[in-house]
């Protein structure tokens, strides 16, 4: 599943077509995706503008010059796709000039640019786990999808002080209280495992039993390898691609994640990468070095 690094790797690659688009029209072409589309789907987003494309930990929120709100998620397999010819006007950006997996095509949205341009996005999903909804703009936070997300790991915002307070008396896993959402919004299983290697912390720790200097290594931790990954354009495995068709490459920074058996890249260490499942997910980490 796409993480925070991926998704808001997205929203950046649809802004410079979308934000202060017109939307000419919204092919649905088919009746639901995870969840059935929103009643009147098409007609409630044909003819508004796009005032700004933004993300809220794994969801996208498309900002219109009036409600409703649109809500997406990229579930498993789920990306977005500009069609049509090249345009001078945006630097680096390549527009494709059709889809290569059309019988997953579900949502085209018909754009005229800022520029003036037409433009086709479409959002491809084979295992149709993502999913579009509506919400209004005054209650947006209270949307069952957002409701009670805790903070974003970007910026500053995620310090050592706020993460002791977050943990503080969870006996559970480390690596698990850091994927509950209500703590720490966006963070995934590959961040989770790189960050934890990164602050040399052992995913099987009681969480609640970080010290200080601890809390302040991992905070430090986890907003450089989501800052680094977001700069690298995500990590592409499987199903992930950019919003101009090119993947990302933080893969080919990974410490831990996906090298099961391979020499610990800590310089020093001499241990050996491990692979075990916790809450039904695997974790990577370096028993030798990790605490």
């Amino acid at each position: 599943m796409p993480e925070l690094p991926e998704v808001e790797t997205v929203r950046r690659g649809l802004q410079p077509v979308m934000e202060g688009a017109r939307i000419l029209s919204v092919e649905q072409r088919r009746p639901d995706l995870r969840f059935p589309f929103p009643e009147r789907f098409s007609e409630s987003l044909s003819g508004r503008t796009i005032m700004s494309i933004g993300r809220r930990a794994k969801y996208l929120t498309m900002h219109l010059d009036r409600d409703p709100v649109l809500i997406c998620h990229l579930g498993m397999s789920g990306s977005f796709r500009i069609l049509s010819g090249r345009s001078a006007s945006l630097p680096g950006v390549f527009h494709h000039e059709r889809s290569k997996d059309e019988a997953h095509d579900h949502v085209v949205f018909n754009v005229e640019d800022a520029h003036g341009e037409a433009r086709r996005v479409v959002f491809n999903d084979p295992r149709r786990f993502g999913f579009m909804l509506f919400a209004e703009s005054a209650v947006l936070n209270e949307h069952a999808s957002l409701a009670g997300l805790g903070v974003e790991p970007t910026g500053n915002a995620l310090d050592g002080t706020l993460l002791s307070e977050l943990l503080r008396g969870r006996r559970a896993p480390l690596k698990a209280a850091l994927l509950d959402q209500r703590l720490i919004a966006g963070l995934g299983n590959i961040y989770v495992c790189e960050a934890l290697w990164r602050a040399g912390l052992s995913p099987r720790r009681e969480a609640g039993s970080l010290g200080a200097a601890e809390a302040d290594r991992l905070s430090s931790a986890i907003r450089d390898v989501i800052a680094e990954a977001i700069e690298a354009g995500g990590s592409s495995l499987r199903d992930y691609v950019r919003a101009d068709g090119s993947l990302g490459y933080f893969q080919h920074s990974f410490s831990v994640y996906d090298r099961e058996s391979q020499p610990c890249p800590r310089q020093g260490c001499g241990g050996t990468i491990s692979r075990i499942v916790q809450s039904g997910r695997s974790t990577f980490y370096c028993p030798s070095c990790q605490r």
